[in-house]
């Protein structure tokens, strides 16, 4: 697997392990729960192992052209290591009550699942854009792994916070 995407997987178990069952439904007004998040994240690494299925069964990449604002979009996110904030999810990766026990039990493992599907993809279609993200548009093999990435390690922060609020660790607002 992918260092940092196993790096991710690792950090996302261990913080998932520290949440109370209880602690996982908290929330602030209007925000995700931990488990929500959690579910967020399973859903966007199923969802992209499903695109790359969908490349190999086509027998070629599904990338389209970028537009000079999906290029930025992209370097920022894929080259720059920021993710901003305030961007609704897309419909596909909305929590939608799965069992929180099993996206738990499940998330890393959806992880490995995804960078198989990515690596199976890059290895008969080499290093060009492979598959489509609903913002970032066409992109790379490398790239979707520097998404998943940086996008995990922004919602890692969340889930962290909000166990901390919620088990009474830290009283910071939001």
């Amino acid at each position: 697997m992918d260092s940092g995407l196993e790096k991710l997987a690792k950090a996302l178990r261990a913080e998932i392990e520290a949440i109370p069952t209880a602690a996982g439904q908290w929330h602030p007004e209007g925000k995700w729960c931990a488990d929500e998040i959690v579910e967020h994240l399973y859903l966007t690494y199923t969802g992209t192992a499903k695109g790359f299925e969908r490349v190999l069964a086509a027998g070629k990449p599904q990338a389209s052209a970028k537009t000079l604002r999906l290029h930025v979009r992209t370097l920022v996110v894929c080259g720059f290591g920021y993710l901003p904030e305030g961007r609704k999810a897309p419909k596909h990766s909305t929590p939608q009550g799965l069992p929180p026990e099993q996206v738990r039990a499940e998330v890393a493992a959806k992880i490995a699942a995804m960078d198989e599907m990515i690596t199976r993809c890059e290895r008969q279609f080499g290093e060009g854009r492979l598959l489509d993200h609903p913002i970032l548009g066409a992109l790379t093999a490398e790239q979707w792994r520097k998404f998943h990435l940086v996008h995990g390690l922004h919602h890692l922060k969340q889930i962290r916070r909000l166990r901390k609020r919620a088990v009474g660790e830290d009283h910071e607002s939001d």
